[in-house]
């Protein structure tokens, strides 16, 4: 069975992007040690723009095959004319409820129930599923994510946008992997107990 992974960029208090979503300043916190660690051992998450730049546009997915994403995370690349940024995926997924046409053959909506949606793809064979965000996709999802890779980024913004909007609620989480880099990042690899 296939895994959710919510594989997710975060300030050291927590939040994706400032209030109105914009994730921008991670990228100013971006070193050659964190590119290379994030080439080596996720290159599926770097999208089409990004990965010819770095020269990898042929690295084969590790982890993911498959792309699930909110509507306010494909926003800006739809916006720069960018319609399938994950096109070296075998699936991409836009939950949607405003969208009624993919605007890429490539590009798969969801509309109605994403998580019994998931449920569906995670009984599919292939690697696993990249939950690339948001906050509001998390919350929908917080009961089918199966693990959490959290990309810490050196900085501290006082407020934003959360990683869910879940509410409180006690999920236990077994550590399962930890890697800290030079440039101040650490990448934390959480197992959800059930």
């Amino acid at each position: 069975m296939r895994k959710l992974t919510y594989f997710i960029a975060t300030s050291v208090d927590g939040f994706i992007g400032a209030p109105d979503g914009d994730g921008e300043f991670f990228y100013t916190h971006l070193d050659r040690e964190f590119i290379d660690f994030l080439k080596a051992e996720y290159p599926e998450t770097i999208a089409a723009q990004g990965r010819a730049h770095l020269g990898i546009e042929g690295a084969e997915p590790k982890r993911f095959d498959a792309v699930l994403m909110g509507r306010n995370t494909y926003e800006p690349g739809l916006k720069q004319g960018v319609t399938s940024p994950y096109g070296h995926l075998a699936e991409q997924y836009v939950v949607s409820r405003s969208l009624t046409a993919a605007p890429d053959p490539q590009v798969q909506l969801i509309s109605g129930d994403v998580a019994a949606r998931v449920r569906e793809l995670k009984a599919r064979e292939g690697l696993g599923i990249w939950l690339c965000g948001g906050a509001d996709l998390a919350t929908q999802l917080i009961d089918e994510i199966d693990e959490f890779v959290v990309k810490t980024y050196p900085v501290f913004v006082g407020t934003g946008m959360p990683m869910s909007r879940a509410g409180f609620g006690v999920r236990p989480l077994e550590l399962t992997g930890f890697k800290a880099l030079g440039g101040g990042q650490v990448v934390t690899t959480y197992a959800v107990t059930r």
